[in-house]
C-alpha cells in the first residue's frame, strides 16, 4: 500500500485547516508515515475561499460518495448531534475508519459509536474533540495507561478563559469582555454553549469516560456557566488569594464518578490559575506519574486540524499494518467499560464564596450568619461593601461545608426581607 485515501465531510474552520495541512505538509507526513495520505473527496455546503484551489475537482455532492471503495478514512467535521451520528454510524457500517472533532456528538452518542466501530473492527480517532491542539486523548489512552488516574481538573473552554482574563486585566464587565471576545473571533455570535458551560461539559464527559473506563454522557455532568460572575467577584477572589476559572473536574469517589463544570476559585499559585487568555490547561493527577499538566490553544483552525491529521496518520498506520483497534477506543477494552453512578452535587464538601445583595442596615449580618450557623456552616471571612446605596454586596467565605447544607441555608436566606436577588455561589478548590 503506497497511499491511504481520505474523504472529508465539512470544510469550515477546522476542515479548511485539515486541507491546508494535508497539502502544505504532505512531504513531512509522507516521511513520517513512509507512504502518502491523499485527500480524495470533499463534501461540504461551502468551501472557504483560501482553500478552494486546493480541492478543485475533489468536491462531491452527496456525503454517501465518501463511502465508496476508494476511500479508507472518513473525517467528520460537520458538527452537531444527530446528522453527525447518522453519518458516522453509516461510515462505520461501510467499514470506514472515522476521525472526528465532534465533542457534542461523542458526549451524547460516544458509547454507541465506539461499540459499532468495535463490532466492525474499524478505528475512531477523536483527539481534536477535546482541547483542540493539545494531545490530551493520546496522553490518557497511551502515555498514562499504566496509571490509575485519580482526578482531572481542567480549563477546556478558551472563550470563557479569555473573558475572565480580560475582565480582570482590563477591569471591565462580563458583557464588555464577551463583546470583545466576539469581535476578536474567540466567541460565537450566540455564545451560549461556551458561557453556559455546555461545551466544557461535553469535553469533561469524554475525559471522564476514557480516564475511568466509564460511559459518561453530557447529561451526567453537573453544569454551571459564568454569566453571573462580576468584576467585583474576580477582584475579591484575587484579594483572597484566588483566580476564578470555569473549571471542569472529574474523579472517582468510591464507586461513583464526580464530574462537573462550574466557576471555581483556584489558588493563585496553581498552574490553572496562571493559565490566561484563550489557552486551555488540563491537570491530571495519577498514582504513579503524579501531576502532569498540558497547556495550549484549545481551538482554532490549524491547532485543531493538527490533531485531526495526527489521528488520520495513526489510523493510516493501522490500516497499513492491518492492525485496527490496536489501542482500545475508550482506553479500556469494552468488557471493562461500565456505567457507574454519578455523585450528587449536594453530597460535595468544599469551601464556598457567597455574594449576597443586602439592605445596608443594622442586623443583616447577624440574621445571615445565624441561618448559616443553624446549618452547620462556619464563616472564614466576610466583606461588606458600603456604597452609599440602599442595597450593597455582602461577601462571605465559608469553611468546609456540605453543599446540601449551603443550598438549604440559601433557600432560607433568600426569604429574608433584607436580601434581594439570587446569591452568587462560587465553589473553592481547596485541595
Amino acid at each position: 500500500m503506497n497511499q491511504v485515501n481520505i474523504g472529508l465531510l465539512g470544510a469550515g474552520t477546522v476542515g479548511s485547516g485539515v486541507i491546508k495541512i494535508l497539502t502544505n505538509n504532505a512531504d513531512v507526513i509522507r516521511k513520517r508515515l513512509g507512504f502518502d495520505l491523499k485527500l480524495k473527496k470533499v463534501c461540504a455546503k461551502s468551501i472557504k475561499e483560501d482553500v478552494k484551489h486546493l480541492v478543485e475537482g475533489l468536491v462531491v455532492d452527496s456525503y454517501k460518495e465518501l463511502f465508496t471503495d476508494d476511500i479508507d478514512i472518513v473525517v467528520e467535521l460537520a458538527g452537531g448531534y444527530d446528522f453527525a451520528r447518522q453519518f458516522v454510524l453509516e461510515a462505520i457500517e461501510h467499514n470506514k475508519s472515522v476521525v472526528t472533532a465532534n465533542k457534542a456528538m461523542l458526549a451524547r452518542y460516544g458509547y454507541e459509536i465506539f461499540s459499532k466501530a468495535f463490532q466492525q473492527k474499524v478505528d475512531v480517532g477523536y483527539e481534536a474533540a477535546v482541547a483542540g491542539g493539545i494531545p490530551i486523548i493520546k496522553a490518557i489512552k497511551e502515555s498514562l495507561s499504566a496509571n490509575n488516574i485519580r482526578s482531572i481538573k481542567a480549563i477546556v473552554n478558551g472563550t470563557c478563559n479569555y473573558i475572565l482574563t480580560e475582565m480582570f486585566k482590563r477591569r471591565v464587565s462580563f458583557q464588555d469582555a464577551l463583546r470583545d471576545a466576539q469581535e476578536k473571533g474567540f466567541a460565537e455570535a450566540d455564545p451560549t454553549f461556551d458561557i453556559d458551560g455546555i461545551d466544557s461539559a461535553h469535553k469533561m464527559a469524554i475525559l471522564s469516560s476514557i480516564s475511568f473506563g466509564d460511559n459518561v454522557t453530557e447529561s451526567d455532568v453537573y453544569t454551571e456557566g459564568i454569566r453571573d460572575i462580576t468584576l467585583l467577584d474576580i477582584e475579591l477572589a484575587h484579594e483572597f488569594g484566588y483566580a476564578i476559572k470555569l473549571l471542569g473536574v472529574t474523579r472517582l469517589l468510591g464507586d461513583k464518578v464526580d464530574v462537573r463544570v462550574h466557576p471555581t476559585m483556584v489558588k493563585k499559585d496553581d498552574v490553572l490559575a496562571k493559565t490566561d487568555g484563550e489557552y486551555n490547561a488540563i491537570k491530571i493527577q495519577c498514582d504513579m506519574a503524579d501531576d502532569t499538566v498540558y497547556i495550549g490553544k484549545g481551538a482554532g483552525s490549524l491547532p485543531t486540524a493538527s490533531s485531526v491529521v495526527a489521528d488520520i496518520m495513526d489510523i493510516a498506520r493501522n490500516i497499513k499494518h492491518r492492525s485496527p483497534l490496536r489501542i482500545p477506543l475508550m482506553a479500556f477494552p469494552f468488557n471493562y467499560v461500565k456505567k457507574r453512578g454519578v455523585v450528587d452535587i449536594n453530597e460535595l464538601e468544599m469551601d464556598y464564596y457567597l455574594r449576597f445583595s443586602v439592605e445596608d442596615t443594622v442586623g443583616v449580618l447577624a440574621k445571615i450568619s445565624g441561618i448559616l450557623g443553624e446549618h452547620n456552616i462556619s464563616i472564614k471571612s466576610m466583606v461588606q461593601i458600603s456604597r452609599g446605596k440602599e442595597w450593597v454586596p455582602l461577601v462571605i467565605v465559608t469553611h468546609r461545608a456540605k453543599e446540601r447544607n449551603i443550598q438549604q441555608a440559601l433557600e432560607r436566606i433568600h426569604k429574608l426581607d433584607v436580601v434581594k436577588d439570587k446569591t452568587l455561589l462560587v465553589r473553592i478548590d481547596d485541595e
